[in-house]
């Protein structure tokens, strides 16, 4: 944004104008600054000790030369380049690939023998040529060639009526015709020491002429005419510099120690500029106006720009001690201006700009003075300590009991003069007549503070209270009624009464709204609300050309009816300096419009400020990539340096995607009011909607997505106008692997992928087929197999019904000799019953003591024991059934455990028959306790572990035998 020191200093007119100081601090290049252009887009560019330094209202930045020497001069080309010149070098900058300015050099152009030489310090374009001076030489550059011209001496060149003219110290001033220098004017026609430093047009025919020693001259034809300048003690020998047309007739002329003149066309110094009115130093190099009418100076330390074509002036001279203004009267030919401070009184003449009066203020009188009105050819002072007429120069009193705030003539009868004056406590009323003023004391009962007054055409006096709502006081009954929300306003607070085109309105936090008689009732004014709507105002004020002066909360506009349809045109210089709560506007006419502010005043050319809205313009100064470091993408610049191009598609960028982050700098080229430019972005492809308005002049954007994208930016003053869209386009490429190449990669890739599944697929096509072949193979061989298998069933089952009929068989023969095992084992218990039975008949015999038996019983026990024999046999008989039944069970025992005995076999039988102990007692003739014994016995022979069942382990032989 524009930036730099302001400076308001007392200046010879009563209008101050803003003056910007850039030191070198702030630029950031060298003190001196020669020579000053302005491009089609508005940027500045200034020859600078150091480069090319270039100012765009926001950013400063300087293009130093190749071997970094000073650069005296610059010019653009009909080639829309920008042509420089220093020490041993001269040459060009112009955009390159990526719109950043670089130069070229055409010293390559000349013979080695010229390549050396002093400062360009003059550079001048004439037709499709450029120019070039240094001290003894002028280089023509034409058709990329360069023509030498040598002299001991030149002095300057420059366009004199569009002819091109230098100055030879030898010869004098030459003209350039037909490719070669004649005499203009001879040597010994110019002044003794003659050294022109600047030519600028002097109406239309003549040019104003600046020296170095000599003052100031008009050339007219080839004749030199000396112009003496007037006023402000001027020295006419000093060293000028420099002079430019300010327009009506109206010259700014530059010095080296004295600052600059303002003269007209006579020659008599309007204005002296120097240091006690804002500039950094008196020692002006070069002076330039832009295209908006203010002026820049190149000094000998810094640049200054002066706002010389400002609309708005502040008016606050020494004399008024930085007072508050609250009114402002033009009496006969003079201002007065009443203010916290006191009263002044300015002569003024009939001049177009009145901030152009001479800073010639009187004091009237000190202390605080709130009105100045004239009413009915008398000037009228309101104070806080009376109401005064001002007479002569000097305050006479007319009522001194109270403070009075302001008065309006009421005309009540015909031949009578009265003036209503609102003051502290209520409304008096005075009537004037050849005599002086007479107090007939105060209208009605009303006691409130009457600082807002207004009457209608039935004489009522309106008066408003800011917290307690509206008064009318008749004047036929001085009845008082106050008004309030329940009368139709908004509320009781912040009403405030004026009289507007013949008519007393009421402006409300609501808008503005007017009385009805019929019904007694405030209501909206239908007329006021297209224009104002229900803004909240607080003050307002008709010019002489009908215009209607606002105050909308601390902003100041316009209601402008120049046109067909009321337009608003707001001052945005004038916000927050006005006087809040005591706004005031004194619209002399068009060109003279007075403001109270805090201090002083301020003056508004309001017929120059709707010129000097000019259109807006906004450029895209700078796009850097900002991942990893910084790298320029484009340097501000579409085409050539002095041309205000837009981007084509063929210097549209496809960034890499490394390159997704980048950095925007953008400028609206206003020097005057850039404080009041905002701007508003949008980046097409990404953002949703622009920005909200910003005082911001660059945006980052970081990580975006491959796309192409359009970065726009418009800006917008303080009158609400808006610029075209500039605008940036730009491509970011994918990233390798979502690139074109990575794609065909991935084509081929997934081509054969697809051939290899395909490959694959056929692989197992195969596969299948043949695995298809083998299950119908082996399916053909299970058939095959099954009918085999079904054919076996055939058979096995023709074989198990043989089988099953054997089994039967074998079955019945082992039903009937598990019979005869049983009938046998029931024998064999019978008879050991038996062999007990002989025993016991035996024991008894022995027991009876009888020494003789009788043969009776011996016959019977041997009867019996014969049957032992038999008992024997059946064992043996018994065994062999058993062998059979149980697969020869018996004989395998015997094999397999050659030391059991018989006894043991028999035991082995009977417990495979699975007969009690007390039956196999009984079979085996010995006691229960005597099988334990036998069956432990036979353990230990057929070493069998202690877990192991005697029953179990036999019956598991068994089991195997029958397998």
């Amino acid at each position: 944004m524009l930036s730099g020191a302001q400076s308001l200093f007392s200046q010879t007119y009563i209008g101050q104008r803003e003056t910007v100081n850039f030191d070198k601090k702030q630029y950031n290049a060298g003190t001196q600054n020669w020579k000053i252009k302005q491009d089609t887009q508005g940027r500045v560019y200034f020859a600078n000790n150091e480069g090319v330094l270039v100012f765009d209202g926001a950013y400063w930045q300087l293009y130093p030369l190749p071997n970094k020497t000073i650069v005296r001069s610059i010019e653009f080309g009909k080639d829309k380049k920008l042509y420089a010149g220093g020490q041993d070098e001269m040459g060009y900058f112009s955009p390159g690939k990526n719109g950043q300015l670089a130069f070229t050099s055409l010293k390559s152009l000349l013979p080695k023998a010229d390549q050396n030489f002093s400062d360009i310090w003059d550079i001048v374009t004439y037709g499709d040529d450029v120019f070039f001076r240094a001290h003894d030489k002028i280089f023509r550059y034409s058709n990329n060639k360069i023509t030498i011209y040598n002299s001991s001496s030149w002095l300057f060149l420059g366009l004199y009526q569009d002819q091109l003219i230098a100055h030879d110290e030898q010869k004098g001033i030459l003209v350039f015709k037909n490719g070669s220098w004649q005499p203009f004017i001879e040597k010994k026609l110019l002044p003794k020491g003659f050294y022109i430093t600047n030519i600028c047009r002097f109406g239309e025919n003549s040019s104003l002429v600046t020296t170095a020693k000599n003052g100031v001259y008009i050339l007219s034809g080839n004749q030199l005419k000396y112009f003496k300048l007037s006023g402000f003690d001027t020295d006419n020998q000093q060293a000028f510099s420099a002079a430019i047309a300010i327009g009506d007739n109206n010259y700014l002329i530059s010095t080296y120690t004295n600052g600059i003149y303002q003269v007209d066309a006579n020659g008599t110094v309007i204005e002296k500029i120097s240091k006690k009115e804002g500039l950094q130093n008196t020692n002006v190099r070069c002076l330039f106006m832009d295209v908006n009418r203010n002026i820049w100076l190149g000094l000998d330390n810094g640049i200054d720009f002066i706002a010389f074509n400002n609309a708005v002036k502040h008016v606050n001279p020494l004399i008024f001690k930085d007072g508050s203004g609250f009114s402002i009267a033009k009496y006969n030919n003079d201002l007065y201006f009443s203010m916290s401070t006191g009263i002044f009184q300015l002569p003024i003449q009939d001049i177009g700009d009145l901030s152009y009066t001479k800073n010639d203020f009187k004091t009237l009188a000190d202390g605080l003075s709130w009105h100045l009105s004239v009413v009915n050819d008398d000037l009228l002072a309101g104070r806080d300590d009376g109401l005064f007429r001002i007479f002569n120069g000097k305050l006479q009193p007319i009522y001194n009991a109270t403070g009075f705030w302001l008065f309006e003539s009421l005309l009540n009868k015909p031949g009578t003069n009265l003036i209503a004056a609102g003051n502290y406590f209520g409304v008096r009323l005075f009537e004037r007549d050849a005599s002086g003023f007479i107090d007939k004391g105060n209208i009605g009962k009303y006691y409130e503070s009457a600082r807002f007054l207004a009457i209608d055409g039935e004489s009522n006096i309106w008066t408003s209270h800011p917290t307690r709502g509206v008064y009318k006081i008749s004047t036929d009954n001085s009845q008082v009624k106050m008004y309030t929300a329940a009368q139709g306003l908004p509320s009781a607070l912040n009403n405030f009464v004026f009289k507007i085109k013949n008519r007393v309105v009421v402006a409300t936090e609501k808008g503005i709204y007017e009385y009805n008689s019929a019904t007694d009732q405030f209501q909206p004014d239908e007329t006021y609300k297209n224009i104002f709507g229900t803004r909240s105002l607080r003050y307002l004020k008709e010019d002489p050309s009908g215009n209607i002066w606002f105050v909308q909360e601390k902003s100041i506009g316009v209601v402008d009816y120049a046109t067909s349809k009321p337009n608003i045109i707001y001052i945005p210089e004038l916000t927050n300096k006005i006087l809040s709560g005591f706004e005031n506007v004194y619209p002399i006419n068009d060109n003279n419009v007075f403001v109270g502010s805090e201090n002083g005043y301020y003056h508004v050319n309001y017929a120059k400020y709707k010129q000097n809205i000019h259109p807006l313009s906004v450029f895209i100064r700078k796009v850097k990539a900002i991942a990893g470091t910084d790298s320029l993408l484009f340097g501000g610049y579409f085409g050539l340096v002095n041309e205000d191009n837009k981007q084509t598609s063929s210097t549209t960028q496809a960034l890499s995607y490394l390159w997704n982050s980048l950095h925007f700098e953008y400028s609206s080229p206003i020097f005057e009011g850039q404080s009041n430019v905002s701007y508003s972005y949008y980046l097409d492809g990404f953002d949703k909607e622009w920005s909200a308005w910003s005082k911001k002049t660059e945006k980052d954007y970081t990580n975006l997505s491959a796309g192409t994208y359009t970065f726009k930016v418009k800006a917008r003053n303080h009158q609400n106008n808006e610029s075209p869209v500039s605008s940036y386009t730009f491509t970011i490429n994918p990233p390798w692997y979502l690139s074109i190449w990575a794609f065909v990669a991935y084509v081929m890739a997934f081509a054969y992928l697809l051939y290899f599944v395909y490959r694959l697929q056929e692989k197992r096509h195969i596969r299948n087929q043949e695995k298809e072949l083998l299950i119908q193979r082996q399916k053909n061989e299970e058939e095959q197999k099954q009918m085999a298998y079904l054919h076996q069933l055939e058979l096995e089952r023709s074989e198990k019904e043989v089988v099953k009929l054997k089994n039967e068989k074998l079955e019945s023969e082992i039903e009937f000799k598990n019979s005869e095992l049983a009938s046998s084992a029931m024998s064999l218990v019978q008879k050991k019953e038996f062999i007990l039975k002989v025993k016991d008949e035996l024991q008894r015999i022995n027991k009876s003591g009888k020494d003789v038996v009788e043969a009776v019983e011996i016959k019977k026990i041997l009867r019996l024991l014969s049957e032992e024999k038999k008992v024997n046999e059946e064992w043996e008989q018994f065994s062999i059934h058993f062998n059979k039944v149980h697969a020869d069970f018996l004989t395998v025992i015997k094999e397999r455990y050659p030391s059991i005995n018989q006894q043991e076999l028999k035991l082995s039988a009977y417990l495979i028959m699975n007969l009690s102990s007390k039956e196999i007692a009984q079979l085996m003739a010995i006691s229960v306790r005597g099988v334990e014994i036998s069956r432990y016995r036979l353990r230990k022979k057929l070493q069998i572990p202690t877990e192991i069942n005697l029953f179990e382990f036999l019956f598991d032989i068994q089991r195997e035998i029958m397998k």
